[in-house]
């Protein structure tokens, strides 16, 4: 079994696994009211109370694994069942409060939820609105504001505590970044997967039906440990994959024409990321009209494939859980057809039976390296810089278009600079938006979490075939009507 960083990523993995297994037989339906007593064989609980509450969440999993709720509009669901253990109370007194004279904390609160029993401060939870003033206000820090991991790591507030003080998303705010989905320590927020349908199209292909081809995102050098990215690719085309192309060969493609389209506009946001996309329509709906009108690498790439070979089955794997949305747009959904990421790859090679070790390596490497360090933050401003350098050396006369990019490393550095931009008051004329902090190698569907060293993504980066981006340009000229 591969190495996880929790426990909860380990049951994610059992799960996907066994259905993709199941899948490939097609034994799905005759066999998946099985699996909760199969992955946690019993007789004693190992995580929960009972056994039979730890069963009832792999139910609720396998769901998810199968696609999730269809009238859920979110790439993003809460299992009820399974959040239940976060602390209810926001603000809470500790040991230190010394019950000093000055009740700070008690006149800072809006609310007169503070009081005073035995010299010590005491919250009336009934009134209190968790506004974090007596926190501030407290001499000792005796007063801390317990927020809930998957409250704290959504950036755009979308999760908050229902009726049943169960986590609740809200549709309207969630841009699907899935940064819920790691940070749950009981792993009660899972992303939807579409593992059986990529699996449906493998076995079809293998009978005939049209082929299938993977788009894979940079950010999957040095996913799997022990094993080099060509044999990744080997492993997926055993799998049945026909063809297994770059990203990054959209990626540089993007880059070049962001680059003309920011010089005719004088000011973008980039279109990449598509969680900080949908972050601005939800947020800041009147600077739409500022997001480049381009596809993403992964539409741009898949759409030139569906030039070329019209009949293609094309399926994306990366980090992203809002991909997993991106490809239902209308913009997007001719070109793509499902979205799954580095841990639901991982489910597939194991359910095949495929040791990655083993297995003949098969090239990678048809993009440049600037397409490929879009896998870490600030590298698409590197490539926009770039792409305005191949442009000027093309044109008869040189342009003094200077980019002056801000390069927003997480949803927090893109609210910041979206509230600048909106407001006159930015200095830059681009916005890199990455939802992900470290761009999209610290994506939730990563195997490991840790951090990332840029240098390491430019080490991958160099070592593409390829060193222009005009050279990818060659390819979408003859592809692609203008």
């Amino acid at each position: 079994m591969p190495k996880f960083d929790t426990s909860v990523q380990e049951l994610k993995y059992r799960v996907l696994r066994e259905v993709a297994a199941l899948t490939k037989e097609d034994k799905l339906t005759e066999h998946m009211l099985e699996l909760p007593e199969k992955i946690i064989p019993g007789p004693e609980p190992t995580t929960r109370c009972c056994i039979y509450k730890e069963r009832a969440i792999v139910q609720q999993r396998v769901q998810m694994a199968i696609g999730g709720h269809e009238d859920v509009k979110t790439e993003v669901e809460v299992l009820p069942i399974a959040c239940d253990e976060c602390p209810v109370s926001q603000v809470e007194v500790g040991n230190a409060c010394r019950g000093c004279l000055a009740h700070r904390c008690a006149h800072a609160c809006p609310k007169d939820a503070i009081s005073f029993e035995n010299h010590k401060a005491t919250i009336d939870h009934s009134k209190c609105i968790a506004c974090g003033r007596c926190v501030a206000a407290c001499p000792y820090s005796a007063i801390t504001k317990n927020t809930r991991p998957c409250e704290r790591a959504c950036k755009p507030g979308a999760i908050k505590m229902d009726e049943n003080k169960k986590a609740h998303i809200n549709e309207e705010k969630c841009v699907s970044c899935g940064a819920c989905v790691y940070q749950c320590p009981f792993g009660a927020i899972v992303d939807k997967s579409y593992i059986t349908h990529v699996v449906k199209l493998l076995n079809a292909a293998k009978k005939g039906g049209n082929p299938v081809y993977a788009v894979i995102a940079p950010s999957i050098s040095g996913q799997f440990e022990g094993v080099t990215t060509e044999q990744v690719v080997g492993g997926m085309k055993a799998m049945g994959f026909h063809n297994v192309i770059e990203a990054a060969l959209g990626a540089d493609i993007v880059a070049y024409l962001e680059a003309q389209e920011l010089k005719e506009k004088g000011f973008l946001t980039s279109s990449c990321c598509p969680a900080f996309v949908t972050y601005i329509h939800k947020n800041f709906p009147g600077m739409v009209d500022k997001i480049s009108h381009n596809l993403s690498p992964m539409a741009m790439i898949a759409k030139l494939i569906k030039k070329a070979h019209p009949e293609a089955e094309i399926i994306f794997v990366g980090p992203c859980v809002a991909k997993k949305g991106e490809v239902k747009l209308e913009k997007v959904a001719p070109y793509v057809r499902y979205s799954i990421t580095f841990e639901e790859l991982q489910a597939m090679f194991d359910a095949y039976d495929i040791d990655l070790k083993n297995t003949e390596p098969d090239m990678l490497n048809n993009a440049s390296y600037f397409g490929r360090i879009f896998a870490r933050s600030g590298g698409l401003g590197d490539a926009v810089v770039e792409a305005l350098k191949e442009q000027d050396e093309k044109s008869e006369k040189a342009s003094d278009f200077k980019l002056n990019a801000v390069v927003c490393n997480g949803l927090e550095e893109c609210k910041v600079a979206l509230l600048k931009a909106n407001k006159g008051l930015l200095q830059g004329n681009f916005i890199e938006g990455m939802a992900c902090e470290q761009g999209c190698i610290g994506g939730p569907g990563c195997l490991t979490h840790g951090p990332k060293e840029k240098a390491e993504v430019d080490k991958y980066g160099r070592m593409a075939k390829e060193q222009r981006l005009d050279t990818a340009m060659v390819i979408y000229d003859m592809l692609v009507d203008e």
